[in-house]
This record gives C-alpha cells, structure tokens and sequence, in this order.
C-alpha cells in the first residue's frame, strides 16, 4: 500500500501509465508527517555517524522513538551535510533477548516507522516480539526522516488526477507528459535540495548499516517486504560478511530495467484481474455474467469509455482511465479486498465514481478534506528515478508501449511510456541494477508466491539462485507477500529460521 506499506504506484494519472512497484498490506491510514531532526550536532565522520546513540522516548503504547543522523551521501561523508531518520521500536517482550528485527514494508516511500508503530503485529509474529525489538524506519527521503517536497496538495491534485489535453498515446501528448512530469521533478528539486540526489536505496543501505550499529547489533536481523527486499539485497551485497538473519518476502527483481518491471506487473495484475472475475462469478452480488472472458472484455470496454469520455466524481474531480486503473489495480494485492471491486464495477455501472474516487484516494494517501497524509508520492518517485537507468529515446518508448499493449489486452494500452516518469528528472540515477550474489553470507531466506501479481514468483525463485546461500520458501497461493498473510506453513518457516538460524533443507512449498 501506499501507506503503512506502498501499493500501486501511478507515476501521475495525468501521465496515464502507471509503474508498479509494490508493497504489502492496504487500507490503513497514517497520521500527518512530523518533520523532525535528530538532536545535537551531526556527526562529521562515517566513525562517529556509526557510534550515535539513540535516545529513545515513548511515543505510543508499547513503542519507542528516536531520530538519528546520517550522511547526505555516504560517498563524501562529513563534506555533504547530514539528514535525520527517524525509527521507532517495540521492545523484546521476553527474557530472552535475540537482538533487534529491522523491518521494511516496502514502496519504495512507504514509512517504516509507521509501519511498526502501527501495525506491528502484521510486520512479525507474537514469538519474534518476544525475542526480538522490532525496530521500523523511515527510509531517506520519506515520512518522518529528513522528507522530499514536491507539490502543495492543489498540485498533487492536478498532478495525480488532472486529465491531458491532447489525446493520449500521441507526439503531441507525449510532450505534454514529459513537461508534465518535468515539472514535477523541478518543483522537487527547488522544495527538496540536494536531498533529491540522494534517495537512492544504495545510501539507504548504508544507513541500515549504521542503524544496525547504533542499536548495538554486530550483524543485522532483517525482515524487507517487497521493495524492502531491494534495499535487504543490496544491504547483503555491499555488507555480506554482517548478515544475520534476513528474510526477502516479494521480491523486487534488481536487474530489471523499468520496462521490465512495468510489463511484468502489468501482466501480473491482468492475471490477478481474470482471477478475481473467476471468484466473482461464483459470488451473488457479482456485477458480471457468463465467463471470465466476456466479463474481461466488459472490462476493456469499460477502460475505453472512461478515456472517451471520463466521468465526473462528486467532488469535480474527473475520474480518467490512470484513476481508474490504480483503483481497480489497488484491492488485488490481497483477495481479502476482492468485494470492493464488486462494489467499484457495481457502480460505475451507473455511472457512480464514489468508490473509484475512495479507493484511488486511499492508495494515494489522500484525506477527504484533500490533504495529503504523506509523503509517498514524491518519495516513490524519488527514489525510483534514481534507482532505474533513464530512457529518453521516445522511439524506444513506443515500441516498448506496444509489448506491454501485446502482452496484456485489458490494461497494456495504458501502462506504457512508463518511461516519461523519469526521462527529464533534474538529478541524474545512481543505479545499481545487477545480480546480487552477497558472496560468503550467511543463509538468506527468499519468499516468492506463485500468484503474486506485484513482484511476479520467478523473481524470487532467480534471487535464491544468484546469491551465494539463498534458500527459497515458495508459497502457492494468491496476493502480494506471504508472511503474516495467513499461511501457517511460511510463518512457521520464517519464525523457525529468525529464532534458531534453521533454514528448511529443501522448499517447503507451503
């Protein structure tokens, strides 16, 4: 999700494609970023940055928080300037204290303070609590970390939900769109210094080096759910030797190119779609008939019409083809959510937008008085435009357009030039595509579902190939994620491997 955890991500409805990195649990609200700063003077070398200690005060029940320092850029440490993060922890309940859990929900923009503050009891189970702090952070850039800045909340509207005025696909609305999201980049740089350079997951896996010290732990026990499985692999990469226990559930693949990422999303959705209008078909409030076939092309036309011809919502804000591919996108993550797209299909039936609008409003993290509760939009895009390698070719950009619309005939046609989102971004990438082998590390844990349709199931299965002491845990099932998701088998797996060390000896295949 966006919030506790980063969902769908459209790189702004007016570009009308929609780039689908991940994340895990939707439908829950975080309360308004506090921007804060660790106390004292920062730090001046990587020595001392790495020998803070954290001053931790109650902020809720059960949990603690504290800022800290890190470099700017951990190239040129001490020369750059320094940001704060912040964390907040759930103290071990037992007497037997293993360490601290560090753990990250994914994005990439989602807060991981949030996330443990608020639901800790989906980020690790009652026997990791009693053993383990729970420790959650605030990546670079995001929540209550030293933040990007981009747009007021007026901004974002127009940016997210404002319709083009070319048509779309053509030369003419291609310039719009790079102008569009040109200048959102440019209103980043000016809100956001030289902290936009800098977002990028490498520095974030520097710092969870250094929070791995300032807690006081010689290797780092670690739980990244989809995006967070980047940031653990890259961590393993660059620290192999200081990997305890880490589990990557939903893996983000960290070779794929941008288009890679989009069309196998974009296909994994499509399928997820066809197996939702399977289950509805069995349900008495479906808003469909006959086969999965018809009610998929009924689909298609529908995407069709809006973009002919959008739909105004109740607040004048008019409901395009990017709306209403993230709010339908949005409840497959989790089968649990499945009903609200009986609700959705329901009523734009009858011309109704209220749940496209809600369901679109609470990916985005936007409130009903139209704030913003967040900062995951201009996070997500942030860090995604350093983390990828550009294209500007607009050649390339059409022929790739045209794969995604081959490969998956409901949403493709509107998933391509995902490309746009990055191509005038004012700071250049600091990309680290490459296979991650963590030569000599400890045993890592690698998570893959087969139907997941965010981070497709191969990319864990090629992960636990590549890296030097991968073990994969394959789970046969539906949604984003397994673990705390409802399998007993995958719990039983990774709590056995965080608490003893044990890895299964062979895929459990729960």
């Amino acid at each position: 999700m966006k919030n506790a955890n980063r969902f769908v991500a459209a790189l702004g409805a007016a570009v009308a494609t929609t780039l689908l990195l991940s994340a895990c649990f939707p439908f829950s609200l975080l309360g308004e970023p506090r921007q804060t700063k660790a106390s004292g003077d920062a730090p001046a070398t990587a020595q001392e940055f790495y020998a803070q200690t954290a001053t931790w005060k109650t902020c809720a029940a059960e949990i603690e928080c504290a800022d800290v320092y890190a470099p700017l850029d951990w190239q040129n440490v001490g020369s750059e300037g320094a940001i704060s993060l912040r964390l907040t922890r759930h103290v071990a309940t037992g007497a037997d204290r293993l360490g601290s859990l560090f753990v990250n929900p994914g994005g990439p923009g989602a807060s991981g303070a949030e996330f443990v503050a608020q639901s800790v009891d989906r980020a690790s189970s009652k026997a990791l609590q009693e053993s383990y702090d729970i420790i959650g952070w605030d990546p670079r850039g995001v929540g209550d970390s030293t933040a990007i800045e981009c747009y007021d909340p007026a901004g974002m509207d127009e940016y997210i939900f404002g319709l083009p005025k070319n048509t779309p696909r053509t030369d003419a609305w291609i310039t719009e769109m790079r102008e569009s999201t040109a200048n959102y980049g440019a209103a980043c740089e000016e809100q956001s210094g030289e902290l936009l350079a800098n977002v990028d997951t490498i520095n974030t896996a520097h710092d969870l080096d250094m929070l791995r010290s300032v807690v006081g732990d010689k290797k780092l026990n670690y739980i990244g759910y989809s995006y967070g499985t980047l940031i653990g692999a890259y961590y393993a990469e660059l620290y192999p030797k200081r990997v305890g226990r880490v589990v990557l559930d939903g893996v983000v693949d960290p070779t794929a190119t941008m288009f890679d990422t989009v069309l196998f999303q974009t296909k994994g959705f499509e399928q997820s779609l066809r197996n939702y209008l399977a289950w509805c078909l069995d349900q008495n409030d479906c808003p469909f008939t006959s086969t999965v076939d018809d009610a998929a092309k009924s689909i298609a036309q529908l995407l069709a019409k809006v973009e002919a011809n959008p739909l105004r919502g109740e607040d004048g804000r008019m409901l395009g083809t990017g709306t209403l591919i993230t709010a339908i996108i949005y409840p497959l993550y989790d089968e649990g959510s499945w009903p609200y797209l009986n609700q959705l299909f329901s009523q734009l039936r009858s011309g109704e937008t209220q749940m496209a609008f809600t369901l679109a409003d609470s990916y985005y993290s936007r409130d009903t008085d139209g704030t913003y509760l967040d900062n995951s939009n201009e996070a997500f895009a942030a860090i995604n435009c350093l983390d990828y390698a550009r294209e500007t070719d607009v050649s390339v950009m059409k022929k790739n357009a045209a794969l995604i619309e081959a490969e998956a005939p409901i949403f493709g046609k509107y998933q391509g030039y995902g490309e746009l989102a990055c191509a005038d971004w004012p700071v250049p990438a600091k990309t680290m595509r490459q296979e991650i082998t963590a030569k000599g590390s400890a045993p890592i844990l690698v998570i893959g579902t087969t139907q997941d349709p965010a981070t497709p199931y191969q990319n864990a299965v090629n992960l636990s190939k590549t890296l030097d002491n991968g073990y994969l845990v394959t789970y046969n099932g539906e949604g984003h994620t397994a673990y705390m998701r409802g399998s007993e088998c995958v719990d039983a797996v990774v709590d056995d491997y965080l608490l003893t060390g044990k890895v299964p000896s062979s895929d459990p295949q729960c």
